[in-house]
């Protein structure tokens, strides 16, 4: 047998598919999204861009933006009872 993949990518096939309309290149704006600590956002992780995603059990979670670390942002997310920070582009955020 094949040993199970553990990266970034694992188990992800349905969760990053996008549907047939929405397939191909994002809008630049999305890149050029801003937010202020103190803002809700949701993580939504777009696979048309590779870099500055979060892992993928924080896909579809809303949570607090902390602080800017370059051009990702610091997300406090209530994960299973907990607070956990992930850092994200501002590709994979959405105003919530």
């Amino acid at each position: 047998m094949v040993k199970a993949s553990k990266g970034i990518m694992e188990k992800t096939r349905q969760i990053y598919r996008r549907s047939p309309r929405k397939r191909g290149l994002s809008p630049i704006t999305r890149a050029l999204r801003t937010f202020e600590v103190g803002d809700k956002a949701t993580i939504i992780i777009d696979s048309s861009v590779q870099k500055g995603w979060p892992h993928h059990r924080f896909h579809g979670l809303t949570g607090t933006v902390v602080e800017r670390r370059g051009r990702a942002y610091v997300i406090d997310v209530r994960f299973g009872g907990k607070i956990k920070q992930a850092i994200v582009k501002p590709e994979h955020l959405k105003r919530a």
